[in-house]
This record gives structure tokens, C-alpha cells and sequence, in this order.
């Protein structure tokens, strides 16, 4: 044994909801003592980064309730059961932004917040982008802007963009 792992004992689940799933879990710990561990369980995401011809990147700004603000981030949402992370980010694309890219590359994934949620989010990088048609969610109000590389980065340093999947997939992108 590696002296850290946890070892699983019951599950009692808390909440079950469209988004995500509640469980508070017992566990016993590597010193044989029992704790329990509050567990959120989240189907995964998809981030990406679209680039224009031009070098601007898209991002989409809208409201986040739990936060109570509005964020400027690179477009994401949430993976359907059995989708495909590549279709799911080619879906979110286009529906946020209106854009369908010609080349979709994953660059990374990532672990949100693992001291309490099993989140994954699939970050990619969008590139050869041709404009169709916005078709966001009926739940979802978005604004689509585009930035200079130069502007992001000075946003970012201003903490105008505090979103982590957007500050690491535009990192991962090469910003």
C-alpha cells in the first residue's frame, strides 16, 4: 500500500440533480481510522480556445449565478451522457458562438476541484473557424466578443478574466 490511498466503505447519497449528483462517502483512512468525504459527482466538460484567421480569440461572456457575477470565458459546457468530449466541444462551439471550427486539437484535461468533485473538464483548441449560426441553450443568455491576444493578457493580468478553465486553456493555447 501506498500509505495515502483512501479505502471506500458506503456511499449515502444526499442530492441527485440535473447537473450533478451529492454522496457523502465513508472512507477508511491509511492509519485504519474512518472519515467521510462530501462528494460531488459531475459528468464532465468541455473548454475551448477558438482562434480567428486573424489571431482574436473568441470568448463569451455571461452571468454565473452561484458566483453572482458575469465572466468573460472561452465557451464550455457540459458533456451529455456517452458524448464524445471532440463532438461535445465542436457542439459547444457552435452553440455558444456560432462558430464551427475546421480543426478541433485537445490540448489537455483537467481536475476542477478534486478535494470535493470528480469534474473533469476536456479543454481544446479551435482553429480554421467559419461562422454559421448562435443556437445557445434555451436557459443560456451569452454575449460572443473577440480580443487581441495583447488585450486578453492584460485583462487577465487585471483580473478582468478570473475564470480558471479559460486562464488555463488560454495558457495551454499558447497565449
Amino acid at each position: 500500500m501506498d500509505g495515502l490511498t483512501e479505502k471506500f466503505i458506503r456511499s449515502n447519497s444526499i442530492f441527485n440533480g440535473k447537473i450533478l449528483n451529492l454522496v457523502c462517502d465513508t472512507v477508511q483512512l491509511p492509519n485504519g481510522k474512518e472519515a467521510t468525504r462530501e462528494v460531488v459527482h459531475h459528468p464532465g466538460a468541455v473548454a475551448v480556445v477558438p482562434i480567428l484567421e486573424d489571431g482574436c480569440i473568441v470568448l463569451v461572456r455571461q452571468y454565473r449565478y452561484p458566483i453572482g457575477k458575469i465572466l468573460l470565458e472561452i465557451p464550455a459546457g457540459k458533456l451529455e451522457p456517452e458524448e464524445d468530449p471532440d463532438e461535445c466541444a465542436r457542439r459547444e462551439l457552435k452553440e455558444e458562438t456560432g462558430y464551427i471550427a475546421g480543426t478541433i486539437k485537445k490540448l489537455t484535461a483537467i481536475y476542477t476541484t478534486p478535494g470535493f468533485s470528480n469534474e473533469v473538464i476536456h479543454l481544446y483548441l479551435a482553429l480554421n473557424m467559419k461562422l454559421a449560426e448562435v443556437c445557445p441553450d434555451e436557459d443560456e443568455f451569452i454575449k460572443v466578443e473577440t480580443y487581441s491576444r495583447s488585450k486578453i493578457k492584460a485583462m487577465i493580468h487585471d483580473g478582468l478574466i478570473t475564470d480558471a478553465k479559460t486562464i488555463l486553456g488560454l495558457l495551454m493555447a499558447g497565449l
